[in-house]
């Protein structure tokens, strides 16, 4: 994966954990510190850490916060103490937002480590077995989006333009990214291949964070307007799109940051391959279509500022459902860490979440 070192948006500085803030760039890089479990969930909610791994990896670490304060305030606790402690704290981090099904995986993967501890452990023990399991949910997340870009290098068409929705980059993951991934996995194998990000209102993802993260590594990135996408598909001006996922239902259908579905029709009516790429921990086989996957509609007031300007009329209603569902009869292929799951999706996901084997 080439010698430069991989970027994450989170840090972890003994008990504490270091955020990148997302809402600031690209104007400045500021780094704020989680000390408390509220912190995290604060900082999950209003989306200063973002994207479906990286929630997942900052939960984990919340978990790893409050651990650490229970076995401080109370270290003669026995493991079903702590455990019934433990419960309330995964079930608050769990409200933080819905669509994203890494953040319920992680706060699993958390509960299990409780779960598989000796009934003598000691309250300081289970904190820190809770502590080596965030941390290594973070590097396994790096390694999976590694493995990702591995499998979907080889879809991006050499000399071709990737077009891509929101950003899931480095900034969305633990680190180099899931469809970013795939196209710097591409770039790192020597093709020459040019990006086009949508802006993504109205937070502009694409804009502030998937133009910064690019530029940052050297490749070609320029920005259009959400609503450019399908004229630029249709006279043949991109050549595949990459985009990642929040939820991979059983079925295949895929919940993205909204605008996603928009992209994926125009594609599909250009016949333009349409990728997502997401490790196995966004694929939820217990939610059978993406009809039943939940849809979070944030405050409409988001929608009315870019900065401290206001760009609507005062009192004007507003709507953001932060996510949409691409069908799964609209995705070309979906590019997992253990391999790529093709039609139909029923069958391929379900074999890829059983096995460890890699397929292709």
């Amino acid at each position: 994966m080439g010698d430069r070192e991989i970027f994450s948006p989170l840090r972890w500085n003994d008990g504490v954990l270091q955020l990148i803030d997302q809402l600031r760039l690209p104007g400045e890089e500021v780094w704020i510190d989680c000390a408390s479990e509220d912190e995290v969930h604060r900082a999950i909610r209003t989306m200063i850490v973002r994207g479906a791994p990286a929630i997942g990896c900052a939960a984990a670490y919340g978990v790893a916060i409050a651990a650490r304060r229970i076995a401080g305030e109370s270290p003669e606790l026995a493991r079903d103490g702590f455990a019934a402690e433990i419960e309330t704290v995964l079930a608050d981090l769990a409200t933080a937002r819905p669509t994203a099904v890494n953040l319920f995986w992680a706060l699993d993967e958390m509960r299990n480590v409780v779960r598989a501890a000796e009934k003598s452990a000691s309250a300081r023990q289970l904190a820190d077995a809770m502590e080596q399991r965030a941390v290594s949910i973070h590097g396994e997340d790096i390694a999976m989006c590694q493995r990702i870009g591995q499998h979907g290098a080889d879809f991006v068409p050499d000399g071709g333009t990737v077009l891509t929705h929101c950003n899931a980059g480095a900034l969305a993951t633990g680190g180099y990214g899931t469809a970013l991934g795939v196209i710097r996995a591409a770039h790192e194998a020597g093709k020459t291949l040019s990006v086009i990000a949508d802006e993504t209102r109205p937070y502009l993802q694409g804009a502030r964070l998937t133009a910064w993260e690019l530029m940052r590594d050297g490749l070609d990135v320029t920005v259009i307007p959400d609503g450019a996408a399908a004229a630029l598909l249709r006279r043949g001006e991109i050549q595949c799109c990459v985009v990642g996922a929040d939820r991979i239902a059983a079925n295949g259908d895929a919940a993205n940051k909204i605008g996603t579905y928009g992209v994926a029709l125009a594609a599909n009516a250009s016949n333009v391959p349409f990728y997502v790429a997401a490790p196995r921990s966004t694929v939820d086989l217990q939610t059978a279509r993406g009809a039943d996957i939940p849809i979070e509609e944030r405050e409409g007031a988001e929608m009315f500022n870019i900065g401290t300007t206001r760009i609507a009329p005062a009192q004007v209603k507003g709507r953001y459902p932060a996510f949409d569902v691409t069908p799964a009869h609209l995705i070309t292929a979906i590019i997992t860490d253990a391999g790529v799951a093709r039609p139909p999706y029923t069958e391929s996901l379900a074999q890829l979440m059983s096995s460890d084997t890699i397929r292709s």
